[in-house]
């Protein structure tokens, strides 16, 4: 099956993909979502391409205003830890002293350390998805993502990502779809 965005040798549903493993593809084989999970498509990337100018000259420039990061911030409040995740388009930055303070009613929010982003997701850094988040976790979602007919995001690993509808996002548990939270 081709992709229906980037220049990848191919795409499959991402359920029915059997080295696609973790959180994210226990979330999508147990799916009951709006969007059909099969069209949550899994493709197969070089890790060795991760970095964003590489990897858009190499799969296609149309992933530059496609493509969507996920990233954990630790908000706190009266002394309790509240973790996150926020999805923004990858040309922009989470606005995480304002947009995201404010939605998690937090005295303070700050991006989450990478050893406890990696603990907490059970994700590998540079591939956390908002796909398999731990229960009862914040998801913001910016609408420009949630907007996109198809956007790229990770897969919680850094070999693979998903093309997803970004009303899928919309969808997921906790999901709050917010203006401006990527500036």
């Amino acid at each position: 099956m081709r992709a229906p965005i980037g220049d990848f040798d191919s795409a499959a549903p991402a359920g029915r993909t059997e080295h696609f493993t973790g959180p994210a593809a226990d979330a999508i084989r147990a799916w009951k979502g709006a969007v059909p999970a099969d069209q949550l498509l899994y493709v197969d990337t070089d890790p060795a391409k991760a970095d964003t100018a590489a990897f858009v000259e190499h799969y296609g420039e149309d992933l530059l205003g496609a493509s969507a990061n996920c990233v954990v911030v630790a908000a706190k409040r009266g002394g309790e830890r509240t973790l996150a995740a926020c999805v923004v388009l990858s040309t922009t930055r989470v606005d995480v002293n304002g947009a995201v303070r404010r939605q998690l009613q937090a005295r303070k929010a700050s991006f989450a350390p990478m050893d406890t982003a990696v603990e907490e997701t059970g994700m590998e850094y540079g591939g956390i998805t908002p796909i398999g988040l731990p229960e009862g976790w914040p998801l913001l979602v910016d609408a420009a993502v949630a907007d996109l007919t198809w956007t790229l995001i990770g897969s919680g690993r850094r070999r693979e990502k998903l093309i997803v509808p970004g009303k899928a996002l919309a969808g997921l548990p906790g999901a709050v779809v917010m203006e401006d939270l990527g500036i």
